[in-house]
């Protein structure tokens, strides 16, 4: 072999040997970088010994990507309802601990099933003592006390599913985006293959862009024959095929018991509400919805039922006979007409103002009857003993009733048990919420680490190769060197 071939190997070995600890640099550089792929040079050797980097390959796990993707959402839509479920607990007043009719309150609950039992308590020490008017006014406040205890009840849960509407809307328009830089991102990667060039971080970028949006919505991915990539939503919505497409919502201003949020749709098609045929499954807008649209309405049906049941059970008999029955110590906002529906009862459920001494009104009148003003009076006399209304009341209140247990609480039972039942289905699903989310967070981690393993970077194998491409490199300095002399000599020589 010639000096002139055997400098040219030396030349393009200490060039390939400087590509390579450019890239091994850049490695060790971003050992800490979240989503950054190890990334190595592919160097072809030519017959006559000399060797060129020809491109840089990037480390990917095609398998562990997609776990990663389906763990991120999955966690993002558990959490998504752990959180609204968090809100109603705190109203509540909770605080991780169960309530009956039967147990004692703590200082902080504040849920219906307590304060019923509190009800019933002043109901039947006011029934043991009906001429003592303390009790009749302990009594009145403690129907009160549980009408706004349900009153901000139901406020928080429309509080809950507003917020999770407008997270909806945020979370559409950020999908959105995330789409539109996918694209651009899709676009330079399928140029950058068609030409060759390094597409090594283009491609870290649109991972990045996929784990963003997985967050937002549950998604599969699909290799193209460009080297691009398409997405689909997880029940098979395509949301990119070389060109994104675009997520529609209109957010509801307001809500109340029995309003229906929009649907989210991609180019008309609802992914997301009772309409959709091809409804997501996973990701914190699936979540949202879930919050919105099920698992908050629940709750408030039960709300809304044991205000009926309440309404219904202190009813008065009518003095007129028709309607038969008026309102007695619970109203539908002060009207004297029985509600022809329990829909947005918690809202509006209050104490008749003529027996609420705080609002002017007489205590006794709960003892003698007749609150409406167009009832019966069932304390005719005027004892101050009477306690036969009392007892009624405290009867019916206790009375076998029948419930529509669609909603999360039992069929038939007394209030009381209805409201226990309530309690422990809002405890019951915030329970399996946060486990849930809990288990999908460790998952991701599980996922996370596992492809942060498989394709990112270890400094010490780094090192290693840095090391040996520093010998390789002074070994090539070495050969050009003694070349460099031997040209010398023989120039020498030759003169």
């Amino acid at each position: 072999m010639g000096l002139s071939a055997t400098s040219s190997i030396a030349q393009s070995a200490l060039a390939s040997a400087a590509a390579q600890s450019s890239i091994l640099s850049s490695n060790i550089a971003n050992v800490s970088t979240a989503g950054y792929s190890r990334k190595s040079a592919n160097i072809v050797t030519a017959l006559n010994g000399s060797s060129t980097v020809v491109s840089i390959q990037r480390a990917t796990n095609t398998a562990l990507l997609g776990n990663m993707l389906q763990a991120t959402s999955s966690s993002a839509a558990q959490s998504a309802v752990s959180d609204g479920l968090t809100q109603i607990q705190d109203t509540l007043g909770l605080n991780g601990t169960t309530a009956t009719a039967t147990s004692a309150a703590t200082p902080s609950d504040n849920s219906p099933s307590t304060l019923i039992a509190s009800l019933t308590d002043a109901l039947q020490a006011y029934a043991s003592a009906p001429d003592t008017v303390a009790n009749g006014t302990a009594a009145v406040n403690a129907a009160s006390t549980l009408t706004a205890a349900l009153n901000s009840a139901s406020a928080a849960v429309q509080n809950v599913r507003l917020q999770a509407d407008g997270s909806i809307a945020s979370s559409v328009q950020t999908i959105n985006n995330l789409l539109t830089q996918f694209q651009a991102v899709n676009q330079q990667i399928v140029a950058g293959t068609a030409s060759g060039a390094d597409i090594s971080g283009a491609q870290d970028t649109r991972d990045s862009i996929l784990t963003q949006l997985s967050t937002q919505i549950g998604i599969t991915t699909a290799a193209t024959s460009n080297g691009g990539t398409s997405i689909a939503t997880d029940s098979g919505v395509t949301l990119f095929d070389g060109v994104a497409r675009q997520l529609s919502f209109t957010p509801t201003t307001a809500f109340a018991s029995g309003t229906t949020g929009n649907d989210v749709s991609v180019d008309g098609v609802a992914i997301t509400g009772s309409s959709a045929v091809m409804a997501i499954s996973s990701g914190a807008l699936a979540g949202l919805t879930t919050l919105r649209d099920s698992t908050a309405p629940s709750y408030q049906n039960q709300l809304d039922q044991i205000a009926g049941s309440l309404i219904s059970t202190f009813a008065e008999t009518s003095a007129s006979g028709s309607p038969a029955q008026l309102a007695g110590l619970f109203t539908d906002g002060g009207s004297i007409t029985l509600p022809t529906t329990t829909t947005g009862l918690a809202a509006s459920i209050s104490v008749a103002a003529s027996v609420d001494p705080s609002q002017g009104g007489t205590a006794t009148l709960l003892r003698d009857g007749n609150i409406s003003g167009g009832s019966t009076t069932a304390n005719t006399t005027g004892d101050a003993a009477f306690s036969g209304n009392l007892d009624q009341l405290v009867a019916a209140l206790g009375a076998t009733q029948t419930f529509d247990s669609t909603s999360g609480g039992v069929g038939t039972g007394t209030l009381a048990t209805y409201a226990s039942s309530s309690v422990g289905w809002i405890e019951s699903s915030y329970q399996t919420a946060t486990n849930a989310a809990s288990l999908q967070s460790s998952l991701v981690s599980t996922a996370t680490s596992a492809l942060s393993n498989s394709t990112g970077v270890n400094l010490d194998d780094q090192m290693s190769q840095m090391l040996d491409i520093e010998h390789a490199y002074q070994a090539s300095a070495q050969l050009l060197n003694t070349v460099g002399t031997m040209y010398t000599s023989l120039i020498t020589a030759m003169n």
